[in-house]
């Protein structure tokens, strides 16, 4: 028997299959009164949890490259101390850093900054900083920034190190600075190596943006929470909050793979 073709082979029926799901769940809703009044009410979330993902994801990709660069620095203290970060940081569930920041770790801020300006807040120019000044939201957005920069500088740090050494001394023999051998050289080809992982670390951060509901933050995970605890219809509700779910970590992985693709086809060029 011969071969099926690549065209064939290749063809993801998977996406077709969860398409055809996907439009079948937005036709009952949309035809459903109870369905569609579930959803209205959770799709309320979503803008607070597309904001905390793409906050906390931008900072702790700044934190992140920051930390990777310290480990890869010639300086053995800073190597030191960027691994000391990534170990104790990926030690902590991300459950228990939500708590940690948002009971003990905002209150010591809180009590360190008063400290600090002092002087300040007794001059009259600055005010006294209380717990409650710090939202929720912040301090779980702060959480998650922490959590993942330890796991995205370890995917920086890879991708780096991937880099051919060879590229990195030709442009120190073209006289360019450790600034521009980064800038021009070395990121430039690392994020070929860095953008698969990045990307799913992202995904993974949509789904891990449902934490912050124990923190009682309208996200999509607890505007589910909330109309479930009225109406008893938990059913109904975490089908919906699965279903949106999905639709965005779906959504964004297969956007990330159309961006693989085109990057790999103008390497290829």
């Amino acid at each position: 028997m011969a071969p099926p073709s690549s065209s064939k082979a290749e063809f993801p029926w998977w996406l077709a299959a969860a398409a055809v799901l996907a439009l079948a769940a937005a036709l009952f809703i949309a035809a459903s009164d109870l369905y569609a009044q579930v959803f209205a009410t959770v799709a309320k979330g979503i803008g607070i949890t597309v904001f905390v993902t793409v906050v906390a994801f931008a900072m702790a990709s700044i934190i992140g490259l920051g930390v990777a660069l310290m480990g890869l620095s010639g300086l053995p203290w800073l190597r030191q101390v960027a691994r000391f970060y990534v170990e104790i940081i990926r030690g902590v569930p991300i459950l228990v850093l939500l708590f940690w920041i948002a009971f003990a770790g905002a209150p010591a801020f809180v009590a360190a900054w008063n400290a600090l300006t002092a002087p300040l807040q007794g001059a009259g120019y600055l005010g006294e900083l209380l717990v409650r000044d710090v939202s929720l939201l912040w301090r779980a957005i702060m959480a998650l920034t922490i959590g993942y920069s330890a796991f995205i500088s370890e995917v920086f740090r890879a991708g780096i190190q991937a880099v051919e050494k060879g590229q990195i001394e030709a442009a120190k023999a073209l006289g360019l600075s450790r600034a521009q051998r980064f800038r021009l050289v070395v990121f430039p080809q690392a994020i070929r190596t860095i953008l698969p992982p990045l990307g799913n670390d992202f995904v993974a951060l949509v789904k891990d943006s449902s934490l912050v509901s124990v923190l009682g933050v309208a996200d999509i995970t607890q505007m589910g929470k909330i109309y479930a605890a009225g109406s008893f219809r938990f059913f109904e509700t975490y089908s919906i909050v699965a279903y949106i779910y999905l639709i965005l970590t779906v959504g964004l992985s297969l956007a990330l793979r159309a961006l693989e693709r085109r990057l790999r086809r103008q390497h290829e060029e």
